[in-house]
């Protein structure tokens, strides 16, 4: 069967779920990725409620909807970050607190954690759901924050003690998240993108050898945080083949702008005519999604490919309908047998 094709619901969070699950069916798509914020998912109330589970499995199953995975980005943030006043405005009101850092970092992997555990329960009690499915395991999308994003650049010199102390800053903080994941047969998969721990292909392969390849610690791949960085996007599934969890299908132009802002934004803010790069819907972009789709039938990735719709210039909902078709001309089958395997003469 074709991969379903599900819209992640992040960007769409100021709507209420009841809302979303209706419009989202009649712009094209099979399925939700749920945000753990607005009121897509609420972590707390999924670990502990089955009333909960089973009203929103009901919301999205009479809508002809389905959901294959869920997605704490923004409370993952604060795991490992240097925590500031930027921080209270994303993470649930729980991981901020008093907002002690040390304390918001605790806190937050200890949601994450607790993401994992609710990610079970919501998608074991699935109506339908069968004992080998229930085998396999869930998934929870997100962001890890970076202790030593802030020393991208490396001035003052920046030595490569000083870079492995936030790899090992992260490991510490994450080992006790995976084991519990481990406990409950999900994987952690990582939006590698700038800010986060993993941002091109080099720091996701350090940071899966920080955590000594843990097989709970993989990715969520998406292309668009690669393209513009001049990050082999292609290269990265190949090479990462074994922990590409889930695909985001999301688009990036390039080498626009008018030369005055480069590839680390100039401090401009998304739309702004000058910038050297955007994010676009699908299709819209510089990403070359024929390789992608390739790629991943080579390495065997069945499931779904999630739509993050992002594009400063374009009506939302113009662009997710457009982008649903996309994704469904774009995919493919893989081929189940050689193509000159008629030309073979039977005796």
């Amino acid at each position: 069967m074709p991969r379903p094709v599900t819209l992640f619901t992040g960007q769409w969070a100021d709507l209420p779920l009841e809302t979303l699950v209706k419009k989202a069916k009649s712009f094209g798509y099979q399925g939700l990725e749920l945000a753990c914020w607005g009121d897509h998912f609420d972590v707390l109330q999924a670990v502990d409620s089955d009333k909960y589970i089973t009203e929103k499995w009901e919301l999205l199953l009479d809508n002809g909807l389905d959901s294959f995975a869920i997605s704490n980005h923004l409370s993952g943030q604060a795991i490992c970050d240097n925590i500031d006043e930027r921080h209270k405005e994303i993470v649930a009101k729980e991981v901020w607190g008093d907002g002690d850092p040390e304390g918001v970092r605790r806190r937050a992997a200890d949601y994450l954690a607790t993401a994992g555990r609710a990610a079970r329960r919501f998608f074991d009690a699935r109506p339908g759901r069968t004992d080998e499915e229930k085998a396999k395991p869930v998934v929870v999308n997100g962001f890890t924050g970076s202790s030593i994003w802030g020393a991208l650049y490396a001035f003052p010199p920046t030595s490569q003690e000083y870079w492995e102390r936030g790899f090992q800053d992260f490991a510490k903080r994450f080992l006790p998240i995976l084991e519990v994941f481990e406990s409950v047969n999900a994987n952690f998969a990582l939006e590698a993108h700038p800010t986060e721990i993993a941002y091109d292909l080099a720091s996701a392969q350090r940071a899966v050898d920080a955590v000594k390849g843990h097989r709970r610690f993989g990715f969520n791949y998406d292309p668009s945080h690669f393209g513009y960085q001049g990050v082999d996007y292609v290269k990265f599934i190949r090479d990462l083949a074994s922990r590409i969890y889930h695909v985001h299908i999301k688009d990036v132009w390039w080498g626009k702008g008018d030369g005055s802002v480069g590839v680390f934004g100039g401090h401009t803010s998304f739309g702004d005519p000058r910038r050297f790069w955007e994010f676009r819907s699908p299709g819209r972009g510089n990403i070359n999604f024929e390789d992608i789709i390739v790629a991943l039938n080579d390495i065997g990735y069945a499931g779904p490919l999630s739509v993050e719709w992002e594009d400063i210039r374009m009506n939302r909902e113009f662009g997710a309908t457009e982008a649903a078709a996309f994704v469904k001309k774009l995919d493919f089958q893989t081929n189940t047998q050689a193509f000159d395997a008629a030309f073979a003469r039977k005796e």
